[in-house]
């Protein structure tokens, strides 16, 4: 990553990463309302076309390559962005090689089994990014907030007894560990959202007839434990910011700041795998030689032979000039 370009995305989201093994309090170490010293949404339109063009770079080189998956957890509490964000920052890939899995309340089959199984049959494949709209934190946010979740699971008692989060911190590095050790990097970010940004975001969802459809009075309820989720957030990115999957938190109240850190943490994440397109072998390259001039003398009279190659030519010989 000597790229100047790495360098300087690298020192951009530092602030916003959760050092292994800190204590964090979210109410004192992360400002939802941060922009870096960026003026406003104006100023950073182009930062953002930046990185959604690099992001289209290395997205193909991931296809290309085949060797490593990328996993994108989204986590925030209810209007923080999500939806938005995946709009915006994936804008410029290839759809085929990108699948976004939203995660509502579990089905019945998913509760049927361990309460990792539905996460992991999402996972992607190796040359694919793959989304989580809300993730397997689900399991340590809303269950903790909501214990009655875990009688839902069907769990032994011995399972729902003190320490049940501790070990499920555990668990989730442990798995987060072993998906790493196989090539697939797994990028986290907490939409951090501040009350009243929320309360604003709430209200313009039903004011504005176009957005209704996007209110649910249950997540409205769901500003009377904003102190439990509080706590919840923090206890969790306190455990399970790790090396080989650190979280972000990506200050959410200004929209177009939190896509622009979106952004730079996932472009971060590539050029730090640094994919390469395949060589062809001396053969392949022999036949494909072979098949272009085929191609070549195929050309109908009056048309350029290859027009492609013509094309570079000419944009050569116009930077020769200037």
């Amino acid at each position: 990553m000597s790229d100047e370009r790495a360098e300087r995305i690298a020192e951009f989201i530092a602030p916003l990463r959760v050092k292994p093994g800190t204590e964090v309090d979210l109410s004192k170490d992360f400002d939802p309302g941060f922009k870096a010293g960026i003026g406003g949404k104006k100023d950073g339109q182009e930062l953002l076309r930046t990185g959604v063009s690099l992001l289209a770079d290395y997205q193909r080189r991931l296809a290309a390559e085949g060797r490593y998956g990328v996993l994108m957890c989204l986590q925030s509490l209810d209007a923080g962005g999500k939806d938005g964000t995946i709009r915006h920052v994936m804008s410029g890939v290839n759809p085929q090689g990108v699948h976004v899995s939203n995660f509502k309340v579990p089905s019945s089959e998913e509760l049927d089994h361990d309460y990792l199984w539905r996460y992991a049959r999402r996972l992607p494949r190796r040359g694919e990014i793959g989304i989580f709209n809300r993730s397997h934190y689900e399991e340590v946010l809303v269950v903790r907030v909501h214990p009655e979740n875990l009688d839902r699971q069907r769990l032994p008692d011995r399972a729902k007894r003190k320490g049940v989060w501790r070990r499920r911190y555990r668990e989730i590095n442990d798995w987060e560990r072993y998906l790493h050790d196989n090539g697939f990097r797994i990028v986290k970010l907490f939409l951090n959202l501040s009350e009243e940004e929320q309360r604003i975001r709430f209200l313009k969802r039903i004011d504005v007839p176009e957005r209704n459809w996007k209110f649910s009075a249950a997540d409205a309820r769901e500003r009377s434990f904003w102190d439990d989720y509080q706590r919840a957030f923090s206890h969790m990115l306190s455990a399970t910011s790790t090396k080989w999957a650190p979280w972000y938190v990506i200050p959410a109240d200004h929209k177009w700041f939190a896509r622009i850190c979106a952004a730079a943490v996932l472009a971060h994440t590539l050029m730090d795998i640094d994919p390469q397109y395949p060589e062809v072998s001396e053969k392949d390259r022999h036949e494909l030689f072979v098949v272009k001039e085929e191609l070549v003398a195929d050309a109908p009279p009056g048309a350029e032979a290859d027009p492609y190659a013509a094309s570079v030519e000419d944009e050569r010989k116009g930077r020769d000039r200037r």
